[in-house]
C-alpha cells in the first residue's frame, strides 16, 4: 500500500472581515509578538465566542473541520463552487498560510501554482527564475540545467526566455510557471485553476503533462478546476468542498455525479419578452428555450421512452445573415453525448425558430444539459448559449429483472431478436 504523503487533520480557517489589525498599533505589536515570537495564541481573538455566536458577520469560516489524507502517487480533483474553500486549503497545504485550528503534515518537496505569477521575481529575466525555482526545490545548478532546455521548449517562449518577466502576457507567464512546476521534479504538485489563462492547446498540454507526471514518475498532484472533465481525466480520487466544509471525497466519477447533482437543478424552459433583457449580443438575442416531453398526460414522469422537442426562438438583429446552428447534449459530467448541427438559412431581422427532436428509448437514464451555438457562414460563431436546458431522464424497464446500472452514454431500442432453429441436441 501506498505511503501517505499529506495527512490534513480538522483543518478549519477563519477570517475577520472589515477590518485590518486591531486598531490601535501597541496591540497589533502585542499581536505580532505573541504570535510570531512566543507562539501563543492572539490575545485579541476568542475562537469560544466566534463558535458560540454562528451570526456574527464579522467572521466567516473559509473551511471547517477538513480532514482527509493523500497517498503518495495519488491524483486527486478539488471541486465545489466559486467561495467554497478550495483556494484556502491549497494556501494551507502549501504553507502560504496557517489554519486557525486543526494540523497538516506531509513530506517531499511541494511545487504550487496557484495564480498567475507566484514564485517568480518580475524583475528577472525566464532564465533566472527557471533556476531561483529549482534552487527553491533543493536542487543543484547542475540538475536545473539539465531540465532547462525541455522546461523552455514545453512552454513555447524560447524567444523571450532572457526578456524580464514583468513583460510577460499572463499567457506566457503561465506557460513558464506551469513548466517550471511540472519538470523540477516536486514529490507533490499543486494547481489551481490558474490554467484557465492558458488556450485551449495549452490546456491540454498540461493535463497531458500532469497525467504523465502522476502515473509514469508516481508523483502526488492537486487540482484545483471548474471543469469536470479535466478532473475527470487526470485524477483517481476527488474531493468535494461546499461552504468550507467537506461534503465528499472517493473515487472522482461518484463525487462528481454528487456535485452535480446537488448543484445542477432541473430546467426545462426560458422565456425573455424583453429585447434588451435578453442574453445575447449585438447580432443575436435570445427569445426563448424550451424541452417538450412528447407525452400526452403533463404528470407522465421523463423517462427514457419519452421524445424530447427541443425548441429555440431568438431575435436576428441583421439582415442577409445566412445562419445555422449547433446543438450539444452533455451529461453533467461534462461528456458529449452528440452534436446536431441545423442546415444554414438566409435570414433576415426578426424571430427565427429551430426545433429538434430527441427520439424516446434512445439515451440512457441521468442528468444531461444542451448547450447552443448560433453561426455565421457554417464558421463563425455569434453566440454560444451554454447549459440553457437542463434535465433528468428517469429508468424504466419491462419485462428485465436486471436492476443494476445500464452502461453506456445512450440506450438505443434497436431490432435484436434471438430465434431458434432446432429443438434438439445432436452430439
Amino acid at each position: 500500500m501506498a505511503d501517505k504523503i499529506i495527512q490534513v487533520e480538522n483543518i478549519s480557517k477563519l477570517y475577520h472581515l472589515g477590518t485590518i489589525g486591531t486598531g490601535s498599533f501597541r496591540q497589533d505589536m502585542q499581536k505580532w509578538w505573541n504570535r510570531h515570537m512566543l507562539r501563543k495564541q492572539d490575545p485579541f481573538f476568542d475562537l469560544a465566542t466566534v463558535n458560540q455566536n454562528n451570526k456574527n458577520r464579522n467572521y466567516i469560516w473559509a473551511l471547517k473541520d477538513v480532514s482527509f489524507d493523500v497517498l503518495q502517487g495519488e491524483s486527486i480533483g478539488i471541486i465545489g463552487s466559486n467561495g467554497s474553500g478550495k483556494s484556502t486549503l491549497l494556501k494551507i497545504i502549501s504553507r502560504i498560510t496557517k489554519p486557525t485550528t486543526g494540523s497538516i503534515k506531509g513530506r517531499g518537496k511541494v511545487s504550487s501554482l496557484l495564480e498567475v505569477g507566484t514564485g517568480f521575481n518580475k524583475e528577472l529575466t525566464g532564465r533566472e527564475n527557471i533556476f531561483i525555482s529549482g534552487y527553491i526545490l533543493g536542487m543543484s545548478k547542475a540538475e536545473v540545467t539539465a531540465k532547462f532546455d525541455e522546461i523552455v521548449a514545453f512552454s513555447g517562449i524560447e524567444d523571450f526566455i532572457d526578456t524580464p518577466v514583468k513583460r510577460y502576457s499572463s499567457g506566457m507567464y503561465v506557460r513558464l510557471a506551469f513548466a517550471v512546476a511540472a519538470h523540477l521534479e516536486p514529490d507533490i504538485l499543486i494547481v489551481d485553476e490558474v490554467l484557465a489563462v492558458g488556450d485551449a492547446d495549452f490546456q491540454k498540454k498540461c493535463l497531458g503533462k500532469m497525467r504523465e507526471v502522476s502515473q509514469a514518475d508516481g508523483r502526488t498532484i492537486l487540482f484545483v478546476s471548474h471543469s469536470m472533465q479535466a478532473v475527470k481525466n487526470l485524477c483517481d480520487k476527488a474531493i468535494w468542498l461546499n461552504n468550507g466544509k467537506l461534503m465528499a471525497n472517493g473515487p472522482v466519477s461518484g463525487v462528481i455525479n454528487s456535485y452535480l447533482s446537488d448543484v445542477k437543478k432541473q430546467k426545462l424552459k426560458q422565456t425573455w419578452h424583453i429585447k434588451a433583457e435578453a442574453p445575447g449580443n449585438e447580432w443575436i438575442r435570445m427569445h426563448a428555450v424550451e424541452l417538450i416531453p412528447q407525452v400526452t398526460d403533463a404528470d407522465a414522469p421523463l423517462d427514457i421512452r419519452v421524445p424530447l422537442l427541443v425548441r429555440i426562438k431568438f431575435w436576428n438583429m441583421t439582415d442577409n445573415l445566412v445562419l445555422s446552428m449547433g446543438l450539444h447534449l452533455f451529461t453533467y459530467g461534462g461528456d458529449c453525448i452528440f452534436d446536431v448541427p441545423a442546415p444554414a438559412i438566409t435570414c433576415h431581422k426578426g424571430i427565427v425558430e429551430a426545433e429538434c427532436l430527441i427520439p424516446g428509448n434512445f439515451l440512457n437514464d441521468g442528468s444531461y444539459y444542451i448547450s447552443i451555438l448560433i453561426l455565421r457562414d457554417t464558421s463563425v460563431i455569434l453566440y454560444s448559449f451554454e447549459e440553457c436546458i437542463s434535465f433528468e431522464l428517469a429508468d424504466y424497464r419491462e419485462n428485465i429483472q436486471w436492476y443494476g446500472k445500464w452502461t453506456g452514454a445512450v440506450r438505443p431500442k434497436l431490432p435484436f431478436k434471438l430465434k431458434q432453429y432446432e429443438t434438439t441436441l445432436h452430439n
